[in-house]
């Protein structure tokens, strides 16, 4: 696990803290689909993202599922800090975007660790500057944008993060995360493939050009 931690998160952390993470933390990987973490459960520990990615979806009042932003490699959750450190329940669901391994931190060791790292302090803050910047952005496209435009930065969102222009999503799937209904999706969805930027396939859409 020092491998990893030193991978991802050497230019982070001094050795010190890196072999205190190796110490308390416990490695875990786990496939497409899985859910981390649910909404009104309590945290017990914080993740440190190895590889993969983990997508963090907020429920209205109805149900229905929003997208807010994606996790990726060397990221950890600023919800997930702010439940840890205010012993509340999670308001976000985390759902694996992939296989993913992380890191898994007892919550007891995070004031701990913001008292003697000043390099984990500094981590811990600038997550939450990027979570919230990353909702901000979520918030501007729902505020701002044409459902076409939100569309077209979510399957952008979706090739940078998975690091592939084939999106294993069904139409259903992407109306409920962008918080709308699948006939829009399908329609949208059917239009720019009449413009030639995707490709609409029985399982899978492929982006050519967005």
């Amino acid at each position: 696990m020092i491998k990893e931690l030193k991978d991802n998160y050497g230019h982070l952390f001094e050795d010190t803290l890196l072999d205190e993470i190796s110490r308390v933390g416990t490695f875990k990987e786990v496939p497409e689909g899985f859910k981390l973490m649910e909404i009104g459960q309590y945290i017990k520990v914080m993740p440190l993202l190895i590889s993969g990615a983990i997508k963090i979806l907020r429920n209205d009042n109805d149900g229905d599922e929003l997208l807010l932003y994606f996790l990726e490699r060397g990221d950890t959750c600023a919800v997930t800090l702010s439940c840890c450190l205010g012993e509340t329940k999670s308001q976000i669901r985390a759902i694996a975007e992939m296989d993913t391994k992380l890191i898994m931190i007892p919550i007891g060791k995070m004031e701990e660790w913001a008292a003697k790292y000043k390099s984990w302090r500094r981590f811990v803050f600038q997550s939450y500057h990027e979570r919230l910047l990353e909702m901000l952005s979520t918030i501007d496209s729902i505020a701002f944008l044409k459902m076409d435009e939100r569309l077209l930065k979510y399957l952008r969102d979706k090739v940078n993060v998975n690091k592939n222009n084939v999106i294993h999503n069904t139409h259903q799937e992407i109306a409920y995360e962008l918080h709308t209904s699948r006939v829009v999706i399908s329609r949208l969805l059917k239009n720019l493939e009449n413009q030639d930027k995707i490709k609409l396939h029985r399982n899978n859409i492929e982006v050519i050009s967005i």
